[in-house]
């Protein structure tokens, strides 16, 4: 598979695959030296699995673009995930056209999750939600701009679907990221997804 999506990658422009790896066992030491963009990680490897390697490579590397694709599609993985850091989550049965547009989603700003993953998300939104502290009272537009990212909307995309400006979005993102104490969209989404905020 590792080399499946090495040689996918190697066709297409604008791509360059400047390390592979079989295990995570050294990924904040890889990372650091190789500085890639984007990172495709696995959860199941020998060693150090995926989950515990994003936090370590996002440390290293914040900008790094963390995108899990796996077999395993049950919560606890894809929460773990999302927790750490990662800005995906795609499942490996997913074809190699829609997994070329994930990634560039993924590069977009956006925040790609294959159909079944993108339902588990939507319904721990639809689930009863759980008295929040008073420092998470998120307006209803603010929690309306939270739930596109979680959907893994672009900025570009929660614009036009709520008729504002990308710069307004960015306002919205700001202001739920001071009410979280956070600093980025990715946390915002993880956070939203373990406490339900939204």
């Amino acid at each position: 598979m590792r080399k499946s999506i090495q040689l996918l990658l190697l066709t297409q422009p604008g791509y360059e695959v400047v390390g592979s790896f079989d295990t995570a066992n050294n990924a904040e030491d890889e990372v650091s030296q190789l500085c890639p963009d984007l990172v495709i990680l696995d959860i199941d490897m020998p060693g150090r699995k995926g989950t515990a390697a994003v936090s370590l490579i996002k440390e290293k590397l914040p900008l790094a673009i963390v995108v899990m694709h796996t077999v395993f599609d049950d919560d606890d993985k894809l929460f773990s995930s999302l927790c750490a850091g990662a800005n995906g989550y795609i499942l490996k049965k997913t074809s190699p056209e829609k997994f070329l547009q994930y990634i560039n989603e993924a590069l977009l700003g956006g925040a790609p999750f294959s159909p079944s993953i993108a339902q588990k998300i939507i319904r721990t939104f639809q689930q009863p939600q759980q008295q929040l502290p008073d420092n998470y009272q998120l307006t209803d537009r603010e929690k309306e701009v939270l739930s596109f990212l979680v959907k893994g909307y672009t900025y570009k995309a929660i614009a036009a679907e709520l008729f504002i400006s990308m710069d307004t979005v960015r306002k919205h993102v700001c202001h739920i990221d001071d009410k979280l104490h956070l600093s980025g969209a990715k946390e915002a989404v993880a956070v939203a997804i373990r406490e339900r905020v939204g």
